[in-house]
This record gives C-alpha cells, sequence and structure tokens, in this order.
C-alpha cells in the first residue's frame, strides 16, 4: 500500500505539471484543444489525489490532515476539487488555470516535508476528532480564500486591460468585472465561516486537551488577524454597500494575510510546533 502510494503521489505531480502547463499554453495563444487536455488532465489528476488520499487514510487509521504535509496535500486537493466544480457551473476562463498554479505550488511544498505520520509521543495528544475537524475546517476557509483572491486577481486583470484599452481575444475571455466580485464575495462568506468554527473548535480542543490557553501564540494571533480582516471586507460589501477595484485589492492583501500566517508564522509558534 505504501509503495503504491508513493507512485501515486509521484504520477500526480507529474501530471498535475503538464496540465497547468497545457493552461499556461492556452492562456497565451488562447487554444482550446488545449485547454481541454489539461482539464482531462486535471480530471485524472483529482481522481489520483483522492485515491492516495484514501490510502494514506487507510495506513494510518485517520483522516490524513494532521501533518504539513498532509495539510499541503489536502489543501491542493480542495483547490483542484473545487475549481473543477465552480469550472462545470459557471465556467469561468483562466479561473482553473489560475486556482491550479496556487494548488501546484502548495503540492510541490509538500516534496519537501515530512511524510511520515505523526510522532508516537504525540499522537495521543494530537489524534482526536475534534482536532482533526478543526484543521479541515481551517484548510477549507484557506482554499476559499485563495479562490476568493484568483477572482480578484481576474477582477484586478481585466481591469488592468480595460484601463489600458488592450482588446483582444484573451479579454473576450473574461467574465464581466462584476460577476468577478460576486464570486469573489461569495467564495469569502464560505471562508469567513469556516475560519470561525476552526479557531472556536481549536479553542475547545486546546481547553480540554492542553494545561494553558495558547491565545497569544503567533499562528492563533494571525489566524484571528486573517478572520478581521476579511470581516472588514464583509461589513463593507453587505453594510457599506461597497464596490470596485479598491475592495478587490482588500480581498488580495486578505489572501496575503493568510499565506504569511500559513507559512511564515510557522516559525514563530510556540504551540503548532508539529502544523503549519
Amino acid at each position: 500500500m505504501v509503495a503504491a502510494a508513493g507512485i501515486i503521489y509521484v504520477v500526480t505531480i507529474v501530471l498535475y505539471s503538464v496540465s497547468v502547463f497545457g493552461y499556461f499554453i492556452d492562456f497565451l495563444q488562447n487554444n482550446r484543444k488545449v485547454n481541454r487536455f489539461a482539464f482531462w488532465l486535471l480530471s485524472i489528476v483529482w481522481v489520483l489525489q483522492t485515491v492516495f488520499f484514501i490510502l494514506r487514510a487507510l495506513q494510518f487509521d485517520r483522516l490524513p490532515v494532521i501533518t504539513p504535509f498532509e495539510g499541503l496535500f489536502f489543501y491542493a486537493w480542495l483547490l483542484v476539487t473545487l475549481s473543477l466544480v465552480i469550472n462545470r457551473f459557471f465556467r469561468v476562463d483562466f479561473f482553473v488555470f489560475f486556482t491550479n498554479v496556487l494548488g501546484f505550488i502548495m503540492l510541490s511544498f509538500s516534496l519537501f516535508t515530512p511524510s511520515g505520520d505523526v510522532p508516537e509521543a504525540l499522537n495521543e495528544l494530537l489524534i482526536s476528532e475534534l482536532l482533526v475537524v478543526h484543521i479541515a475546517l481551517i484548510l477549507l476557509s484557506y482554499a476559499a480564500f485563495t479562490l476568493a483572491f484568483v477572482f480578484s486577481a481576474l477582477y484586478f486583470f481585466q481591469h488592468q486591460l480595460l484601463k489600458r484599452k488592450q482588446w483582444g481575444k484573451r479579454l473576450l475571455r473574461l467574465e464581466n468585472l462584476p460577476k468577478m466580485e460576486r464570486f469573489t464575495f461569495m467564495m469569502t462568506t464560505l471562508g469567513v465561516p469556516c475560519l470561525l468554527l476552526g479557531l472556536i473548535l481549536g479553542f475547545v480542543w486546546a481547553s480540554i486537551q492542553l494545561p494553558f490557553f495558547p491565545i497569544f501564540d503567533a499562528k492563533v494571533l494571525g489566524s484571528m488577524a486573517v478572520l478581521l480582516l476579511y470581516g472588514v471586507y464583509l461589513y463593507f460589501w453587505v453594510v457599506k454597500q461597497q464596490r470596485g477595484y479598491n475592495m478587490t485589492l482588500l480581498n488580495i492583501a486578505g489572501f496575503l494575510l493568510v499565506l504569511i500566517n500559513y507559512f511564515l508564522s510557522a516559525e514563530l509558534t510556540n504551540f503548532h510546533f508539529w502544523y503549519f
């Protein structure tokens, strides 16, 4: 099972890279045949990711989201899954390409993280249903924020093309700006409650399992900052009825904070010493 999972993982990386490259060719040359080929490759990548995920769950007898390797893999799987689903129902050009550039980067990072199980001494402390749900919700919120960022990036890209009056086939394939804004809002609306619930469950788990409450941990503070920034975005959108370019920049700033919290704060954390 371990050998089969290793082979599937390597094949997934290779096919994912070819798929993303195909979408890149389509982006440059507006090549629909290459786009369809890249889409089917991405569908195969999703199947392989899902099989790998199931094999790892059977191998360790738990939902594989605990370790840094598993977290990055699950993050990438969510991006592939959501991009395929959204593309199936809404057909937003270039959305799958930009989303899976980020997904491939996340999966590539997993190559450089420990792929083994949690050390035995940490098993009893870390493995519980509450913690698994906490991590899964946090990663789901990050995936939603990533998609919101992609829609914001598409808005920004189209805004720049219009501002510079650069007409062409690429501009015609992009959706209208209000639609990109709505999708950004929808994904942000999905991400905020997931992050909030994930934080609450994390606090509940810590209060039960730990002798201290990690409120001043760098990862916790970073997550609260992310929640606050996206909360400000939703406040301006819903209450103040603000739209447009500045709101897009605010959402992009939110995703940059997500990346900082996901990667850089891991160097400063005293509590999340095992997981990113």
